[in-house]
């Protein structure tokens, strides 16, 4: 993980609202590598996202595809927001969709959930495109052992608003006049944010925390220039200026910092060590259910070595 502070603004000078840039590291899953932004060294969570993967864009042809065999996850809610392609999610509640652009898929795990993560047969065999983001978000700790569930949210559920080379998805939370129905366990923040080239947008000072990833384009910010692919996390309490120096895909992330860091292992998260050393044996002694008629599974990482 690169990273570098910004030019810390003195208390007479407050031209400056980035705080801190991240920029990915590569991890393959596969078939093709992700970009993470998050979990970082300098900065575990933005609000209670605490964990960020840029997938893409890429496209699959002849044979490959994505395969994500079945995992589990503890402690936090994940979403996948796809701009183009199709995922599709099977779990052990029993739910098999379809995730398309546009759409909320919202998975809790809580005390337990596993699923997989695979190109439909639709997109098999094909020029079949993939891009998106990955993002899970910690529970907070009254909230880490409740019941796992999942949501779907169509497109035309989730509040768009549209006017002179300006876009934005509401994807979660309140914001720009618009409330989106997504529930949630705790404040958060998440939007697509599209800016033509030229284009300004005021950040209203929404969410305690706040994080802004750059997926295609450019931005300037208080005279300094932001590329694709940095994560920049802004200063609390004030309004921020973006303008797009070129056409850019953003997105914007955050919410009330969470109570405390977080242990993460592999694809459990928690407040307590003890807790995760439970989910590894638990999975390592088969005691998650399973996804019904997919007999495959990932091994724990330490078992693959």
């Amino acid at each position: 993980m690169h990273w570098q502070f910004a030019d810390t603004p003195s208390d007479d000078d407050k031209s400056n609202p980035v705080e801190l840039v991240l920029s990915p590291r590569a991890k393959s899953i596969g078939a093709f590598d992700v970009k993470r932004a998050l979990p970082s060294r300098h900065k575990q969570m933005i609000g209670p996202f605490i964990f960020f993967d840029q997938m893409g864009p890429t496209v699959f042809s002849g044979d490959t595809a994505m395969d994500v065999r079945p995992h589990p996850h503890i402690g936090i809610s994940t979403i996948t927001w796809l701009f183009e392609g199709e995922i599709q999610h099977k779990d052990s509640l029993g739910f098999d969709i379809t995730i398309r652009p546009g759409e909320v898929n919202w998975m809790t795990a809580g005390s337990g959930i596993v699923h997989s993560e695979r190109s439909p047969q639709s997109q098999r065999n094909m020029n079949a495109p993939l891009g998106g983001i990955q993002s899970w978000v910690a529970l907070p700790i009254d909230s880490e052992e409740i019941a796992p569930a999942f949501y779907h949210y169509s497109t035309d559920q989730i509040p768009h608003y549209d006017d002179d080379g300006l876009q934005i998805s509401l994807i979660v939370g309140c914001a720009f006049g618009q409330t989106s129905p997504v529930i949630t366990q705790s404040p958060t923040l998440y939007a697509e944010i599209n800016l033509s080239s030229g284009k300004s947008l005021v950040i209203p000072d929404i969410a305690e925390e706040r994080g802004i990833y750059i997926y295609q384009g450019e931005l300037e910010i208080a005279g300094s220039t932001y590329t694709q692919g940095s994560m920049l996390v802004l200063g609390s309490a004030r309004e921020v200026e973006i303008l797009a120096s070129q056409t850019s895909k953003l997105m914007l992330l955050g919410g009330d910092a969470m109570e405390g860091p977080r242990h993460i292992y592999w694809n459990f998260v928690s407040s307590r060590k003890e807790r995760i050393s439970q989910a590894k044996d638990e999975w390592r002694k088969g005691l998650f259910a399973g996804v019904a008629g997919d007999k495959e599974y990932i091994p724990l990482p330490e078992d693959e070595e």
